[in-house]
């Protein structure tokens, strides 16, 4: 069961230091007005307005007082009166203070929702997991406490507990209203794909058949995991993903995610840029095969010594030139970066440094890139792997299928837009708090990583957007707060919005949405 209500507190500290109207009997039996206020818990009178026989006579001078607050101290007025009724005007003694509630950030991020067109044919149990993933990144039992403190929202655990079955199978609905923005908003047209991988470790040690060990980009080596491949626009805008085994090999993941996204949206040719563990020759072959063109990260340290030296003749260190080879996996393009020379070479010596001092204390030696052993006891400096190194400085390869009309530098752009998933990777485990996850059940896996493919489509389409971090965002939109008073006299409750500032209208601009 679902509804937006209330939630009751009975702290009256907001009427502290302000002033208010108070009515008491005199001893000739009128009724004195007066303008008071609260100071170190003393009541202090400001202004006696006067006393009253008359319901009449007594309306007038609650209305002067009104007056006397708004032109004297402007302060104005909470709570306005509703009639001309002596007994309904409002006095602050007469009011609750509720609390604050942040529906203004819920309001602005349901409008981009409804964007998405998460609206139809979803749980709204479902978004609003993913908005509250935004706000404030919880377990989803503690989400649900947090819709209502912060929203007035409610939602039976219960309910949670028997959509959680049913909510993974909408995974191909989200991706399909994800790829509309994409397409409306960025003029996604599948000529680009960005393809990495990243991993998601459980708060436990326990492996089974989807959660496994694995290599992990989280250093939680002892901890299993799930593989998320994801794919995004040239922007970093997330458009499919796809879940696999904690203990498979990224490059494996490849061709089964590509594949996928063909076939669900019929695409006959796409790029696909990635690094360079999705590298390999079944992979590009695969690719190929069913028209896809590539470009990948190429580990140029595999070349053969004379292929190194000749791509690094040719470059010459002149920073920015670049050179292309024909080999058996496409066209390898080599470029020269002056910055990447400087830091590589630093790189470099530290390491032989590390071997020359090692070469006193054999127990380190094995770990050392530039030591060779000699025999079971004597090691040296491997002089043959210092002279490879050397010749590598400064130089990044990128293997590709794409036509030589296609220009090295447009290539290499491409390429170095893979930051955009690295970023959209950190977005994800960082502002959206997606790992480590406390789920054990298969079901319950794929529905929170969907969530959070929600947030982060989200998030992202904001990022965008205002040009913002999504943690800026929302620090901006929850200084909009909504305090609620309760009028005992009528029973209703007041909601008073906190002023819109500046940076907060500066995003609702840019997001074309106007308060």
């Amino acid at each position: 069961m679902y509804h937006c209500g209330t939630n009751t507190s009975l702290s009256t500290w907001l009427l502290i230091h302000m002033f208010y109207i108070r009515t008491t009997k005199t001893a000739s039996g009128s009724t004195a007005v007066q303008v008071v206020r609260y100071e170190n818990r003393r009541k202090i009178i400001a202004v006696h307005i006067g006393s009253a026989h008359t319901p009449q006579e007594l309306l007038s001078l609650k209305q002067t007082a009104q007056v006397w607050i708004k032109k004297t101290t402007e302060q104005q007025s909470l709570l306005p009166s509703e009639s001309n009724d002596s007994s309904k005007l409002i006095s602050l003694d007469k009011c609750q203070y509720l609390g604050i509630r942040y529906s203004f950030i819920r309001e602005v991020l349901i409008k981009i929702f409804v964007l998405f067109k998460f609206h139809l044919g979803i749980s709204p149990l479902l978004v609003d997991l993913a908005l509250m993933r935004i706000v404030e990144p919880a377990s989803k039992l503690r989400s649900l406490a947090l819709l209502e403190e912060y929203f007035g929202c409610h939602y039976e655990r219960r309910e949670l507990y028997r959509q959680l079955a049913s909510l993974a199978s909408l995974k191909d609905t989200i991706e399909t209203k994800v790829l509309s923005v994409a397409k409306k908003h960025f003029n996604f047209d599948f000529s680009l794909i960005l393809y990495d991988v990243t991993t998601l470790y459980f708060e436990s040690f326990e492996p089974d058949e989807l959660r496994k060990c694995g290599f992990s980009k989280d250093n939680k080596f002892n901890q299993p995991q799930v593989l998320i491949g994801l794919m995004v626009n040239s922007d970093g805008f997330p458009v499919a993903y796809e879940i696999f085994e904690g203990n498979k090999f990224e490059g494996h993941t490849l061709i089964p995610v590509i594949s996928a996204f063909k076939k669900r949206h019929q695409i006959k040719s796409l790029t696909v840029v990635a690094d360079a563990a999705m590298l390999s020759q079944e992979n590009m072959e695969s690719l190929q095969a069913d028209g896809f063109n590539y470009i990948v990260g190429a580990r140029i340290a595999n070349l053969s010594q004379s292929l190194i030296k000749d791509i690094s003749n040719k470059l010459k260190q002149i920073d920015g030139a670049t050179v292309r080879v024909n080999t058996p996996r496409g066209s390898l393009i080599c470029d020269f970066s002056r910055d990447r020379f400087r830091k590589d070479k630093h790189e470099m010596e530290k390491q032989i440094l590390k071997a020359q001092v090692a070469l006193t204390n054999t127990t380190q030696v094995k770990r050392l890139k530039f030591l060779k052993q000699q025999n079971q006891t004597n090691y040296e400096l491997n002089t043959t792997i210092v002279e490879k190194t050397t010749s590598l400085l400064g130089i990044k390869g990128y293997y590709t299928n794409l036509p030589d009309e296609v220009d090295d530098s447009t290539i290499i752009g491409y390429y170095h837009q893979l930051w955009q998933v690295e970023q959209t990777f950190r977005m994800a485990k960082s502002d959206l708090e997606m790992r480590p996850i406390y789920h054990f059940k298969k079901h319950a896996i794929e529905v929170h990583v969907l969530i959070c493919f929600m947030a982060l489509s989200v998030s992202k389409f904001l990022e965008i957007k205002t040009g913002k971090s999504i943690k800026s965002t929302v620090d901006s939109l929850r200084t909009v707060t909504d305090a609620r008073i309760f009028n005992q006299l009528t029973e209703k409750e007041i909601i008073l919005r906190s002023e819109i500032k500046d940076d907060v209208r500066e995003i609702l601009q840019k997001l074309d949405l106007w308060y």
